[in-house]
């Protein structure tokens, strides 16, 4: 009996191997927490462990199966997690961060699911330093349309520099196919240290016949050590109300320390004039490639009644003014 069950446990363990060699399943996750301070809210100054505030904590499982030709199957499934309570994030969604399935060639990769939308794509990884963590982040005061449930995404094989990034949102209302659809394109162009996006979004109300706009143009140049960050957006509301954005930023890495800073001007073109402006800064340390140490800072000058808020990677905020202190390690 106890040859039989050892005999068991090794054809249960090659199986299980060759499932994982056949499929290239890969479990992956961040792990993030600290300690964030607020300041300039009507009670006073409050302090908190949160998770999640350089990326969002998470686990995920994602796999390719190679299908010959150059064809491949793939799949994402992502999950929030957080850490300083353990409930699910994006609402209690199981997999609300990311769940997608597609194929890939050298033609390049159509996905069904929900994803990121192409615009958010630029937002975080051009445009922004902070790529859309810690107190500085572009989205405390940027429009950041990041998921797109019910979504089709083609991104497109890079040809001289180029490539093209698509992804529409069924917003499937009943009798009205029209209303909560979505539509997020970006075409990028990258050459060594330059990077180049041109990057549009388009959603429609749930109920009302009307919709919100956004157009984002961002440069990243790279020099040594040193990374430089332009960003003009220009948005629409809902109502047809209009405003813009204006994003300069920098970055610098040095061995295991990482630098970075910018500063974000909003301009309200509405009759209140509700401008806005962000400083931010922020300092990470690596202790390896996986764990790393953060502090960071933000603040935001609000006028004529604005009331925008310093949040980080997983917390939209609470007041202008917010630091934050914390660990992170990836898996």
């Amino acid at each position: 009996m106890k040859h039989t069950a050892t005999a068991l446990a090794v054809f249960l363990s090659l199986g299980c191997g060759a499932v994982q060699a056949e499929s290239g399943i890969k479990v992956y996750g961040v792990a993030d927490a600290g300690i964030v301070v607020e300041r300039g809210g009507p009670g006073g100054t409050n302090t908190y462990v949160s998770s999640g505030l350089n990326s969002g904590s998470r686990i995920g499982f994602k796999g390719t199966e190679d299908l010959g030709s150059g064809l491949k199957a793939m799949f994402v499934i992502e999950g929030g997690v957080g850490i300083d309570t353990g409930a699910s994030g994006q609402g209690g969604l199981t997999f609300g961060r990311q769940s997608f399935v597609g194929l890939s060639g050298n033609w390049g990769t159509v996905s069904i699911g929900r994803q990121y939308s192409a615009y958010y794509k630029a937002l975080r990884d051009v445009a922004d330093p902070f790529e859309d963590g810690l107190a500085g982040q572009a989205p405390n005061i940027m429009a950041a349309p990041r998921r797109i449930d019910n979504s089709v995404s083609f991104s497109s094989y890079r040809y001289a520099g180029w490539a093209l990034d698509a992804t529409y949102g069924a917003g499937e209302v009943a009798a009205d196919s029209t209303r909560k659809r979505s539509l997020s394109v970006a075409a990028n162009y990258v050459q060594g240290p330059l990077a180049v996006v041109l990057a549009h979004h388009r959603r429609e109300e749930a109920v009302l016949p009307d919709h919100t706009r956004n157009s984002l143009a961002t440069v990243r140049y790279t020099v040594g050590a040193y990374t430089g960050h332009l960003a003009y957006a220009q948005n629409r509301a809902v109502g047809g109300a209009d405003s813009s954005d204006i994003l300069a930023g920098l970055s610098a890495a040095f061995g295991p320390h990482r630098v970075l800073g910018s500063v974000l001007q909003h301009n309200d073109r509405s009759k209140a004039n509700q401008d806005a402006r962000q400083f931010g800064v922020a300092y990470m340390y690596a202790l390896s490639k996986r764990t790393d140490l953060y502090t960071a800072y933000g603040h935001i000058n609000n006028e004529n009644g604005a009331s925008f808020k310093v949040g980080n990677a997983t917390d939209d905020g609470h007041t202008p003014t917010a630091f934050n202190l914390g660990i992170r390690h990836l898996f």
